[in-house]
Formats: C-alpha cells, structure tokens, sequence
C-alpha cells in the first residue's frame, strides 16, 4: 500500500510539472511552423535568384549580419592576409543584391539540424549548413537568426554564421 500511495504522489507530481511545459509548448507550434516556414522561403528564394523575396524576410529597417570565421579558417586567412579579421560585419541587403544579381549557375544553402525557439513575440532559428554554388561547397558552418513577430509575420532581425571551409 506505501509504495502504491508513493507512486500515485509521483505521478501527480510528474504531472503538474509536465502540463505546463506541454501546455506552452502547445501554444507556440503555429509560431514555430511560421517560422519553419520563413526558413522555407529563405531556402527557395535563393535557389531562385530571387533577392527581392529574399529581402523581404528581413526586418527592413534593421541590417545585422555577422559572418564568424572559425579558428582554422582565420588562421589560413590571416597566414595570406596578416590584416584578416576574425569575424566581419555585411548586410542582408548586400547577400539578397549578390543573390539577383548572380547568373551563374546554380546556388543553394542547404540546413540541417534545424532548432526553432519562440515565445510568440521573439524567435531564435540555429542550423548547420552548406552553401552550394553551382554544385561546389563554398561554405559550411553554424548559423543563428534572431526573429520578431512583426506586424506583416515573423521578420529575421539579425544572422550571424560561422565560416567553417
């Protein structure tokens, strides 16, 4: 009978504690597919050469983008280069231009691991990746984009990457 009531009092308890963090995970699943699905778009628009829907996915008044390069690669660069920077500061705007603008062959960012934190008003998407052009890795490495629930959908507001050759 003790270990039945013991028992009972655990599975009480494991349920109070686990409701709320279903509960709330529950109520953001439209946020993270709206946000897995900007991802989605982000993906398409650059295998179509397309940096006005691109751009779009941006926050327009906010141009945050840090690219990371990892120790090896800084290394290398700074062995070529003695004036390579560690990490650079670009612009969406710049990366959306480059992407229009390109008639080369093809181009794609393919992401794998995928994470997608939200509380409904602010958003976090971290991925690995590959950035193919024309069929050839040009980069890989780690990526992180900090998302707002604007008033027209969720917006990325920041990207930082890691070049990882």
């Amino acid at each position: 009978m003790h270990a039945s009531r013991l028992f009972s009092t655990f599975a009480l308890l494991a349920a109070c504690c686990l409701a709320p963090a279903r509960a709330a995970d529950d109520a953001h699943a439209a946020d993270r597919a709206a946000i897995q699905q900007v991802v989605q778009q982000f993906q398409d628009a650059i295998k179509a050469h397309d940096g006005k829907k691109l751009g779009s996915l941006f926050l327009q008044d906010h141009d945050s983008w840090i690219s990371v390069l990892d120790d090896r690669t800084w290394k290398a660069a700074k062995a070529r280069f003695p004036d390579a920077e560690k990490y650079r500061r670009s612009s969406w705007k710049r990366f959306a231009a480059m992407i229009q603008d390109d008639k080369g062959g093809p181009v794609e960012e393919r992401f794998y691991n995928v994470r997608i934190e939200t509380n409904g008003t602010v958003g976090s998407v971290y991925f690995d990746f590959d950035f193919l052009d024309d069929g050839k890795v040009t980069n890989r490495g780690a990526e992180s984009w900090q998302m707002v629930h604007a008033e027209d959908g969720w917006k990325i507001s920041s990207m930082l990457f890691s070049i990882d050759r």
